[in-house]
This record gives C-alpha cells, sequence and structure tokens, in this order.
C-alpha cells in the first residue's frame, strides 16, 4: 500500500464536515515538488517589489518608522495568521479554503474571488513594471500607449508559456532570478553605504523630529501596508508542497529578507539619490550607479536594472501559475465550470492560466489600445493613466478585504473545531485575537488611503472615489452572478438521474 503524503494526511486529519471536493481530488492531481527555498522565491516574487522602497522616501526619516509599524501591525501578524491556517488546512486555495472553513460556502467563495482578481490585474502591473524599466534604458523606447500595450500582451504571452511548463522547470528559473534580485538589492545597501563613506549623501533632513511620524506623512503607513500584500499567496499551491514545515519555514525566512531589502532599498535611495529622482521607478538602480560611481558605478547601474527587469518579468508568470489556482479549485469544487481544472501533460491547470491570461490580456487591450483609440476626451497618455490607476487602485481595495477574511479566519475556525485547532495550535490564543486587531486595522488603512488619495493627479477626489466605488460594485455584483451561477449548476446535477 501506498504511504499518504504529508499534505493528504494532513488533510484527512482535518475535520470531515465540510471537507470540500478539491481537499480530496486535489492532492492526488498536482505533483508535490515546491521546497522550503521554491516558496520563499514565491513569496518574494508576490510582495517584494523594491521600488515600492523609492515611493517611502517621500515620507523622509519617517519612512524607516513606517516601515517598521508595517512589519509588526500588517505583515507579521499576517504571518502568523498564514502559518496557523495553512498548517491546519493545507490545501490549495488559501483564502478561498479558509474562509469556506471559517464562514461557508458564500463567504468562501466571495473571498476567493477578492483574493483572485487582483492576479488578473497584477499580470499587467508586473508587465508594466518590466516595461516600465525598459522604458528607463532609452527614455525613446515604447512611447505611444499602443507601444506599451503590445509589449505588456507579449509579457503575458510568454508568462502564460512559463506557467504552463513544469512547475519544477519554471520554479528553478524563478529562483535563479530571485536569487540574482536579492544580490542585487544588497548592491544597492552596499551603494548606500558608500555614498555615506564618501560624504555623497542626498541632502535630506535628518533632525530627529524628522524620524517620527506627523499628520502630514501618515498616509505613507497605508502606502507600506499596500506594499507587503500577499503574505497568503504562495499557499495557493499548498499541496503541492513537499513538506508540511515548509509553511512555516518560507513565512519566517521570506518575511525576514522582505524586511531587511524594503529597508535596504529605502536606505539606498534615500542616501545615494538626489531628492528629484527619489520617487523614481529606477531609483534603486540608479543609487547602485551613483553610489559606486564612475564606469563601475555604470555597469552595475545597468545591470541591476536588466535584472530588475529580468525579475519583473518571471514575476508575472508567478502572479500568472500562483493564482489560476484558485480558478483551478473553484472549477473542482464546481463553483466555476469544471473545465477550469483540467490538467496538462505537465500536470499544471492549463485551462485556469490560459483564461486568466487572455482576460489579463483583454484589460491590458482596453487601457491601452481601447481607451485611447476610441476616448477622445484626453490625451491618449492621459486617458491610459486614468484607466490604469483607477483598475489598479480598485485591485489593491479588494486584495485589501481578501486581507480582512484572512484575519478573521483564524479566530472563528479557532472556535469552530477547537481540537483540531489545539493540536496544531502555533501561538497562544490571544496572540490571534491580537493579530486580527492589528491586521484588520492595518487593511481598513490601506483602504483609506487609496480613497483618500488619487494615484493620479487627472481626476478630482470626487471622481476617483466615484470610479473607485463603481468599479467595486461591478466586481461586487460580478462574484454573486457567478456565485450564483456555480450554485444552480451544482443544484442542477444533484437533481438530475443518477
Amino acid at each position: 500500500m501506498d504511504t499518504p503524503s504529508p499534505i493528504t494526511a494532513a488533510t484527512e486529519a482535518a475535520p470531515e464536515s465540510d471537507l470540500l471536493p478539491s481537499e480530496r481530488i486535489a492532492p492526488g492531481l498536482l505533483p508535490r515538488v515546491l521546497t522550503t527555498f521554491d516558496m520563499v522565491a514565491i513569496f518574494i516574487c508576490i510582495v517584494l517589489f523594491i521600488s515600492n522602497s523609492a515611493l517611502m522616501t517621500g515620507a523622509g526619516p519617517a519612512a524607516y518608522l513606517y516601515w517598521l509599524l508595517g512589519f509588526v501591525t500588517f505583515l507579521i501578524p499576517g504571518a502568523i495568521v498564514t502559518g496557523q491556517l495553512g498548517t491546519l488546512f493545507p490545501g490549495e486555495g488559501s483564502i478561498y479554503l479558509w474562509t469556506h472553513k471559517a464562514l461557508g460556502d458564500f463567504a468562501g467563495f466571495f473571498a476567493g474571488f477578492c483574493a483572485w482578481f487582483p492576479g488578473v490585474l497584477g499580470l499587467v502591473a508586473t508587465a508594466d513594471g518590466a516595461l516600465t524599466l525598459l522604458q528607463h534604458l532609452n527614455g525613446a523606447w515604447l512611447s505611444q500607449p499602443w507601444q506599451e500595450g503590445c509589449v505588456i500582451i507579449l509579457i503575458i504571452a510568454l508568462s502564460t508559456a512559463l506557467a504552463l511548463a513544469r512547475l519544477r522547470l519554471t520554479q528553478r528559473i524563478v529562483n535563479l532570478v530571485g536569487l540574482a534580485y536579492g544580490g542585487a538589492i544588497l548592491l544597492a545597501g552596499i551603494a548606500g553605504l558608500l555614498a555615506l563613506l564618501h560624504q555623497q549623501v542626498a541632502p535630506v533632513n535628518y533632525a530627529p523630529r524628522d524620524f517620527l511620524p506627523t499628520p502630514a506623512t501618515f498616509t505613507f503607513y497605508g502606502t507600506v501596508v499596500l506594499a507587503l500584500l500577499g503574505v497568503e499567496v504562495p499557499l495557493n499551491l499548498g499541496v503541492e508542497i513537499k513538506e508540511p514545515r515548509a509553511v512555516t519555514r518560507y513565512l519566517l525566512w521570506g518575511s525576514l529578507v522582505i524586511m531587511v531589502a524594503y529597508l535596504l532599498g529605502t536606505f539606498a535611495v534615500m542616501t545615494a539619490v538626489p531628492l528629484a529622482d527619489q520617487s523614481s521607478p529606477a531609483a534603486v538602480a540608479e543609487a547602485v550607479r551613483l553610489g559606486f560611481g564612475g564606469t563601475l558605478g555604470d555597469v552595475l547601474g545597468l545591470l541591476v536594472t536588466l535584472i530588475f527587469t529580468g525579475f519583473f518579468l518571471l514575476t508575472t508568470a508567478v502572479f500568472n501559475y500562483s493564482f489560476a489556482r484558485l480558478l483551478f479549485v473553484s472549477g473542482l469544487d464546481r463553483r466555476l465550470p469544471a473545465a477550469l481544472s483540467r490538467l496538462n501533460a505537465n500536470r499544471v491547470p492549463s485551462v485556469a492560466v490560459v483564461v486568466q491570461s487572455v482576460l489579463a490580456s483583454l484589460v491590458a487591450a482596453l487601457i491601452f489600445l481601447v481607451a485611447p483609440l476610441t476616448l477622445r476626451l484626453l490625451r491618449p497618455a492621459d486617458l491610459t493613466t486614468i484607466v490604469y490607476d483607477v483598475l489598479q487602485a480598485a485591485l489593491t481595495v479588494i486584495w485589501c478585504v481578501s486581507m480582512i477574511f484572512l484575519f478573521v479566519d483564524v479566530v472563528l475556525i479557532r472556535r469552530k473545531y477547537p481540537e483540531h485547532f489545539a493540536r496544531k495550535q502555533l501561538a497562544p490564543g490571544r496572540v490571534f485575537h491580537l493579530c486580527l486587531v492589528l491586521g484588520v486595522l492595518a487593511s481598513s488603512a490601506g483602504v483609506l488611503v487609496i480613497f483618500t488619495n488619487p494615484w493620479v493627479n487627472l481626476l478630482s477626489r470626487r471622481q476617483w472615489d466615484l470610479a473607485l466605488l463603481v468599479l467595486l460594485l461591478i466586481a461586487a455584483l460580478g462574484a454573486t452572478v457567478l456565485y450564483g451561477y456555480g450554485y444552480k449548476k451544482r443544484q442542477s446535477s444533484k437533481d438530475g438521474p443518477r
């Protein structure tokens, strides 16, 4: 007789009263190939966008305190809660699965939708990140919206090919690029130190009072929260992990890497880059160029830019296969069409990946091709900026909502399954209640910052809020309609001939 895998055994040990079909079926369909290092690499790809370090320099020296507040009130609580839920229910789908356990069928589907929808627009965002760095190499490249749209769609297509390959093969490439990415960030930290040693520090005011938060800079706390979203996403691939202990290990080591990297990036930019350039997406690469100086600085700066570009290209693939798993389990559970659960010869959910990629490509076409060519109210570039920023802001609000589900889930599951929880409990009960309070407040702060600070100055505050509310309403209605469709199909199959 075959010995059950650790993941399968853990699932079988869980309460059986509301076991989803995906919990029974997925472990037998998907290969267990992911190690702790793989999970750390996925975590970094989802969360560590080093360009956020440049954004934080707008807070001055207080940026360091805002990062620390974000780590303590959001990243660490999120890691604790994710580790506990992933240990209790190590199935595919993370928030989708855990919210089903905590709140039932509809809430599970809705939370899963909130966790999945950012992935579609995330594909566009990561592809756009690679495009922005390419444009930094030469300002004359890809200057028209339609050109940008074509490149973004091409990058999404490349990510699709990688996401459809064997997961082990794709993950090896991701790991190598992730190591190079870490090395580039370390170079940036060294560049900051060199700028200090050579007394070429950017003219930032380091008076003691400037290290403290003020009402004028408090919105940067929300920026930190938004930069740290995604702690649970690697567990969308829960049954593909080789060993259960990789769940807590990736959260520990990944969180440490992310905290150090963001602080290093902020230090490098704030120290080595002139004030006028500190908010640029390429500011970290510029810090390397200026910190090392001369020909060496030019070479290393170019190398860092190329590494960051490659990282964004690979991150698009990571977003693709990570978020497609939510469509896959929804197909297995008949919340969505069963075709989404089909695998290819590489044992990858190919239909889910392709459907997700097509949706992302359609969004990119809408933003960069259709809107600029059909709506003549504004300049094409301005209209593209408005549509892109509003959509990205809406996805971030939805992602914050999904995180609220995450923090609520752990407390409700502790009450609903006390014996199962006690057997696998990772921390005292009061810790989870503290995580609930901190996590909900931090997620709410992220939402508040988005609504109170428009990302584009081409819209008034009222127009910005109205556009966001309309998009959020459409997303909520879409999730409800999809759930109703799936519910009707499931009921029809139950009532049909046996």
